[in-house]
């Protein structure tokens, strides 16, 4: 698989062993994620009752890169927001997107609402 940006939903659906977490396991390798991309991930297990320390430590083992979350990938952000609106996409799918576009790499999601999304990005879904 090609170097992937991992979206949110599917390191959630990698850790909670959901439909089509094999398929992010072997992204693994070669993904990068937005920073925040990381905060939602820290929310949600935080949010579950994982302690702050050990859902940093179940994420730091996945070994994604983590990219930071700069003035290009914003500028991307917000430029993404009036096409993706009506599916209803967050803050952090469209920094998903922007870095996918910015890197020119596919995203990887578990969301369907990407699947009609005409970004200029690859969208791979896992289920």
């Amino acid at each position: 698989m090609n170097r992937v940006v991992f979206d949110a939903s599917a390191v959630l659906a990698l850790l909670n062993r959901e439909t089509g977490w094999q398929t992010a396991e072997a992204a693994l390798g070669d993904g990068c994620i937005s920073c925040v991309n990381v905060c939602e991930v820290l929310a949600r297990l935080i949010e579950r009752g994982v302690p702050e320390k050990t859902a940093w430590e179940i994420l730091q083992a996945l070994e994604l890169e983590s990219v930071p979350f700069d003035d290009a990938h914003a500028r991307e952000a917000a430029r993404l927001r009036p096409g993706t609106r009506k599916q209803g996409l967050s803050l952090g799918d469209r920094a998903c997107l922007a870095l996918a576009r910015t890197l020119k790499r596919p995203a990887l999601t578990a969301d369907r609402a990407w699947s009609s999304l005409d970004a200029g990005v690859d969208v791979r879904l896992l289920r």
